[in-house]
């Protein structure tokens, strides 16, 4: 049996949540147009892991899930908490990598471009490791739905170590634009409709997950892809 056979229910859970998301996405949002209803596919692959990715787990690990994400969006927030999960069940034994890639919605969360440079500032002063601590906090003190006091940003940039004069002094110049607009045209290329949009690399496959699924879809994925390996 091959590894999309073995994944039809796997998959078929994942479009289920993601049809769900996207009922309750119309019903507190209005006129969101959320993903399609439709098998799930790459129309176009993705690059695997980059030199300059933001990377938690292992980069050679089997299992590779490429976050495609906006910080301003409630089921990006959700699924952070997720990949969060996944990580500490997987990141530790080598077997799961999550690489997070941007995806602002700039028509529904103007304030997310502008936290995405935060982002890419945070690793430029302080690596991988501030990267991440910087979006951990930011998912965690954002109220979603483009809620976020844009002075929250060199605030976040003290509180994890960072010089706040720097911090804005790269986050006022843009350097980081044309790296967020690359990763959105690699996603929308793939498909990627709604945030978040997820890509998992295995085995040479890539395999899209809609929206903010819980822990036990993801879960029960990997499991079935590692079971493949």
């Amino acid at each position: 049996m091959d590894t999309m056979q073995k994944l039809a229910v796997p998959l078929a859970i994942v479009i289920a949540g993601a049809l769900i998301a996207v009922a309750l996405y119309f019903s507190n949002q209005g006129s969101v147009a959320g993903p399609a209803a439709q098998e799930p596919v790459v129309a176009e692959k993705i690059r695997g892991i980059q030199s300059n990715d933001h990377v938690r787990g292992n980069p050679n690990a089997a299992v590779v899930i490429v976050e495609f994400s906006d910080t301003e969006c409630p089921f990006c927030k959700q699924f952070h908490s997720t990949m969060k999960q996944v990580i500490d069940a997987y990141g530790t034994d080598g077997k799961v990598a999550w690489v997070y890639r941007h995806f602002p919605l700039t028509q529904l969360h103007p304030k997310a471009p502008k936290e995405a440079e935060a982002l890419e500032c945070a690793a430029e002063l302080g690596g991988n490791d501030i990267f991440w601590k910087y979006t951990d906090k930011l998912y965690e003190v954002t109220p979603s739905n483009n809620g976020l006091d844009a002075a929250q940003l060199p605030l976040i940039a003290e509180q994890v170590g960072l010089s706040k004069s720097a911090f804005m002094t790269c986050l006022d110049s843009g350097k980081h634009r044309a790296r967020i607009e690359k990763d959105m045209n690699e996603v929308v290329a793939a498909g990627g409709q709604g945030t978040p949009h997820s890509i998992v690399l295995f085995a040479g496959e890539q395999l899209p997950i809609e929206g903010g699924q819980p822990f036990a879809v993801v879960k029960n994925m990997i499991d079935t892809l590692l079971a493949d390996e």
